[in-house]
């Protein structure tokens, strides 16, 4: 296979001075209005909860029992140190790709059930009903030690 020899240009550039652009035609294109509203629509942002926000709920979970008790999983170990708190993963809650439930929306959990809750093949139809049986004993278990009047169960 032969190569061809890179190309050349026959002359060379020609060289211009240099021109300011038009300091009114800059400024209209630059700063167009269309262009200022969308940058500002881009900068409303929906409130992103923090933690200091909800950890009176994550708080409430700590010292307290496995709520969840799945068969055949949970040790029912009532002083098990591994109790943490259990998010629910409905999107009804607002669970999406990486984004948590609300801290409210928690119960307590040891690590086997937080772990078959998460990560369990189980089936989404049995998790949530897990989940809400163990909300409906703990949500007034939270709100009477947090001092909350009474909420709806889940």
């Amino acid at each position: 296979m032969k190569r061809s020899a890179p190309m050349q240009r026959k002359t060379s550039l020609a060289r211009t001075g240099f021109k300011r652009p038009d300091p009114s035609s800059a400024f209209k294109t630059s700063f167009h209005t269309k262009t200022v509203l969308r940058a500002k629509a881009l900068k409303t942002r929906r409130k992103r909860v923090t933690v200091a926000e909800g950890a009176k709920y994550l708080a409430a979970c700590r010292g307290e029992p496995c709520y969840l008790r799945v068969p055949m999983v949970c040790p029912l170990n009532p002083n098990d140190e591994t109790v943490v708190p259990c998010h629910e993963n409905s999107l009804a809650a607002g669970k999406g790709m990486g984004i948590k439930a609300a801290h409210d929306r928690t119960v307590p959990g040891c690590f086997w059930c937080h772990r078959w809750l998460d990560q369990g093949n189980a089936s989404r139809e049995l998790k949530e009903w897990t989940f809400f049986n163990a909300a409906f004993y703990w949500y007034p278990v939270r709100n009477a030690k947090m001092g909350l009047e009474m909420q709806e169960a889940v």
